[in-house]
């Protein structure tokens, strides 16, 4: 069944405005309420559907907005002061869970690329529940942002480059990435130059009473021309989406302004359309069979393994090992990326059409499980 524009908006004004205080009823977060949500409106129970393409467009918008403001969060001035020892940490930790994929991989008699899909994470996942537990600015909550954003990076590229490479060979359309890195190392450069030559307009641009909004329109500006960018050279949008994030974090170190402004944008409106357009896909009906099931529940364990056991090397850094436990629940967390690349796999011959089916069983059941037992296990909640 099709519903009208005027019943589709009804439908998705009245959830996004309900759902929050429903998932604080039920102690769910509020994404895994949307994507319940969605799940029940379409393919797998109600089979309702919206005219139009203005849903899915909102629900990508959504989606990049929700990488934007992943990039903004990290906080440079404290990760600066993270030493070199922290950082070879963070990458040591990514490092054990891409090798644990790969084990992972072989023993499942399966490719390179399902190795690739199992390391992801999903910063858009691990960023709401840090920042609902009040954890964004802590150093418990940069270093989980600064894993998951290590996570995502990295898989992004390397499956990027994997399909190139499997497309073109050693060829010079192999090194089509690097314009965006070059780019985007010159935008950190030239912002931050800006910026402090021109201390008093750039705080101008996050005034809190400016009636034009230029400090998020420019905000918006920069989003758009970075996914622009991102297309151009062949790469996922949402790489280009969270790199602008973070060059607008790393040039403007006061933001909290224009940070709680773009936040009510996506977080208000536009990222709950995302996540209850990904329930609204998924098709309960397609993952059923037994070998499904089977492969999915063995899925499962082992995207959950190749996050905790790495995590627990964060004890070198004097966490203590129940947060580090804790720590591996959150970072096992996955959805829209690890849903992406399975898609990725499957047009490109990488994997079937049924282990595509299971990864994104996989994806609903860890967004589901991970935050929730994250939120549970975390001390003094409520």
């Amino acid at each position: 069944m099709i519903l009208g524009q005027a019943a589709s908006l009804f439908v998705v004004a009245g959830a996004v405005a309900v759902l929050p205080g429903l998932s604080r009823l039920v102690r769910l977060p509020p994404a895994v309420m949307e994507i319940l949500f969605g799940v029940i409106l379409g393919k797998s129970f109600l089979d309702l559907g919206f005219s139009g393409d203005w849903p899915v467009l909102l629900a990508h918008l959504g989606f990049l907005v929700l990488m934007f403001y992943s990039g903004m969060e990290i906080d440079f001035d404290l990760l600066s002061k993270q030493s070199a020892r922290d950082i070879f940490l963070h990458l040591a930790v990514f490092a054990g869970t891409l090798g644990m994929s790969f084990v992972c991989a072989w023993f499942l008699e399966r490719g390179v690329f399902v190795a690739l899909i199992l390391a992801t994470t999903s910063l858009g996942l691990v960023m709401p529940a840090i920042k609902g537990l009040g954890l964004s600015r802590s150093v418990f909550g940069q270093s989980m942002l600064l894993a998951a954003s290590l996570a995502d990076f990295i898989t992004l590229l390397a499956i990027t480059l994997y399909v190139l490479g499997h497309k073109y060979g050693l060829d010079w359309r192999l090194f089509r990435p690097l314009i965006l890195f070059f780019g985007f190392g010159a935008l950190l450069w030239a912002a931050r130059l800006w910026a402090w030559w021109h201390p008093e307009r750039a705080e101008r641009l996050l005034a809190a009473g400016d009636a034009n909004e230029q400090g998020v329109r420019l905000a918006l500006a920069l989003l758009f021309c970075m996914v622009a960018l991102s297309e151009l050279v062949h790469l996922e949008p949402v790489l280009g989406a969270f790199m602008g994030g973070c060059v607008l974090s790393f040039a403007l170190r006061e933001k909290e302004t224009l940070e709680s402004k773009i936040s009510g944008l996506g977080f208000g409106f536009l990222i709950p359309i995302f996540f209850i357009n990904v329930g609204m896909n998924f098709d309960l009906a397609n993952v059923i069979s037994w070998p499904q099931l089977k492969l999915t529940g063995l899925l499962l364990v082992l995207a959950f393994a190749v996050k905790i056991l790495p995590a627990m090397l964060f004890t070198w850094q004097r966490m203590p090992p129940a947060q580090a436990f804790r720590a591996g629940v959150l970072l096992s967390s996955r959805l829209s990326l690890i849903i992406a690349a399975a898609t990725i796999g499957m047009q490109e011959g990488f994997i079937s059409t049924e282990t595509k089916d299971a990864f994104v069983l996989l994806a609903l059941l860890t967004c589901l499980i991970a935050p929730t037992l994250f939120k549970f296990l975390h001390p003094g909640r409520t």
